[in-house]
């Protein structure tokens, strides 16, 4: 594991609040960062393997007078994991919220997806999904909030998503047993469903046509961004979303 500390954030500070993101580097993740920053909160960026889009997000927080650190882990190994929380708390000072967006994407139709890959999408978005999930309840601090990434995609049912719905359907199921497991404790469980999302990732490979067609579905006529997604996040992670607990957010423009 390799970690990037700014000098700035050796000392732990236990009244700001306190959050990691994983998959916090880029795309959704990054801008759940940024937004999360400017609510106040310490972030830890948990970023997969690329190391200089982890670095450009502590650098940009650090220039907007934040206080950040970006960990390598691999989301499934539950020692990686583990490690994560033990340094954010050595260095914070405790853990309030966790974010958990990282995920992986495979597309093919069910009939073709080679069963190797449906292991791989599995093991980070279902295992993944309950390695980072056990450790922020065993963690976060009384008043503190999980949030986990779920898809639209699973009510829009698009031909070739089969394995990657099915990971996030376990997602969901997840997150509403874990909120009523932590009962007692003051920690709310959420998860945040995007719909079609214009992330670089998202946009890349697909021509104006199917952009178009994408963004008229909506009776919003648009794509998602970002910042859509992140202040979904910043709202169950905040004051104001604490009477939301259990469920999930279909940020989407009301396309299903």
């Amino acid at each position: 594991m390799s970690t990037t500390t700014p000098a700035s954030v050796t000392t732990p500070a236990t009244t700001q609040r306190v959050a990691i993101v994983t998959g916090g580097s880029r795309g959704i993740g990054r801008a759940v960062v940024d937004r999360l920053v400017a609510d106040g909160h310490a972030v830890a960026i948990a970023f997969a393997g690329n190391q200089a889009a982890a670095d450009s997000a502590v650098e940009a927080v650090r220039a907007a007078g934040g206080r950040a650190i970006a960990v390598r882990a691999d989301v499934a190994d539950e020692n990686a994991v583990s490690a994560l929380f033990d340094l954010v708390e050595q260095t914070f000072g405790g853990v309030d919220v966790v974010v958990h967006a990282a995920g992986r994407m495979d597309l093919a139709p069910l009939a073709q997806l080679d069963l190797d890959v449906l292991d791989q999408l599995h093991r980070t978005n279902v295992r993944g999904t309950f390695v980072v999930d056990q450790q922020a309840v065993r963690r976060l601090r009384s008043g503190g909030a999980l949030v986990n990434f779920s898809s639209s995609v699973i009510g829009l049912a698009f031909p070739g998503y089969a394995a990657y719905a099915a990971s996030k359907g376990a997602v969901e199921a997840m997150t509403l047993v874990l909120a009523r497991e932590v009962r007692g404790r003051d920690i709310t469980v959420n998860a945040v469903a995007p719909g079609p999302t214009a992330t670089e990732l998202f946009l890349e490979g697909k021509d104006e046509e199917t952009l178009a067609r994408l963004a008229a579905q909506p009776p919003l006529e648009r794509l998602g961004t970002a910042e859509d997604i992140a202040g979904v996040v910043a709202f169950l992670a905040g004051p104001a979303g604490r009477w939301v607990n259990g469920q999930v957010l279909r940020a989407n423009g009301g396309i299903i």
